[in-house]
This record gives structure tokens, C-alpha cells and sequence, in this order.
């Protein structure tokens, strides 16, 4: 029997490049193993951890815009309903919803000309857009785009 094939997960990365300007590219989390969990029977899993953690679920208001700001910690962004959008400074707009999710790194930004520093985010539709929220330790995280696999 042939050795299955590890699957391959979509994230979005919020980051700060050389030039302290956020952007955001398209990553693939390909780190995968199966493994079980407390006597579970083995599933695909791709550990991301660090030695503290904040778990918080946030509900974005319809109209809500979250002015220009940088994550305030390295986060793990995971929209449990509704649609929300994320604007980096390099203009790039990445609009998300259920099933899509986005890690904010973008600490440590410059300001441009006009006063943007880190991105600009808010609620799509008419609805609210929930969100779970798992907060690092302000070190913890890659450096760079896509550092997580």
C-alpha cells in the first residue's frame, strides 16, 4: 500500500518587509504528519506552538473598520463566520470568510507619507464576521514571508 499523501493548507501572511512596509503573500502549510491524539485514531496534523498562547473570539461589527494598525502580537486569524477584508500597505486587499485564514506579523512597520502603518481591516456584508483569534508571545513566529510550513 502506498504512503498516503500529506495534505497542503492555504494561509495568508500578514508581515513587515525590509523596507518596513506590510504586505501579504499566499503561504502553504505543508509540515503535516499523522499522528493521534489521546488515543484517537491518527489524522493529519501540523503543530504550531509556542510555550504561551491567547485564545480569544472577537465579533467585528456590520460597518466595522479597524483603521490602519499592526497586529499587536504575532496571531493566527481564523474567520468563524461572516467576511472581513485586510489591506496592507503595498495596497494589496485580501478579502476572507469561513474555511480562509491569515497570520498577522506585521509589527514594526514604518509609516508612509500619508500616515499608513500596518493594515487597514473591516467587516464585508451584511453581517458580522466572528473571528478566533490565537495570540503568540511577541517574539515567537518566523521572520519573513511564509515562514510557517
Amino acid at each position: 500500500m502506498a504512503e498516503p499523501i500529506p495534505p497542503e493548507v492555504l494561509y495568508w501572511h500578514v508581515y513587515t518587509g525590509e523596507d518596513g512596509v506590510s504586505r501579504q503573500t499566499l503561504c502553504t502549510l505543508t509540515n503535516f504528519r499523522l499522528k493521534g491524539m489521546s488515543g484517537a485514531a491518527p489524522q493529519w496534523q501540523n503543530e504550531i506552538g509556542t510555550e504561551t498562547s491567547t485564545v480569544n473570539v472577537s465579533i467585528m461589527p456590520i460597518g466595522w473598520i479597524g483603521e490602519w494598525h499592526e497586529n499587536p502580537k504575532p496571531q493566527w486569524i481564523v474567520p468563524l463566520s461572516g467576511r472581513w477584508f485586510v489591506e496592507t500597505m503595498d495596497g494589496h486587499r485580501v478579502e476572507m470568510g469561513a474555511g480562509d485564514f491569515s497570520f498577522g506579523q506585521d509589527q514594526g512597520c514604518r509609516p508612509d507619507a500619508k500616515g499608513k502603518k500596518g493594515h487597514l481591516s473591516g467587516t464585508i456584508g451584511n453581517e458580522p464576521c466572528v473571528v478566533m483569534i490565537v495570540q503568540l508571545q511577541e517574539s515567537a513566529g518566523p521572520v519573513g514571508p511564509c515562514g510557517y510550513r
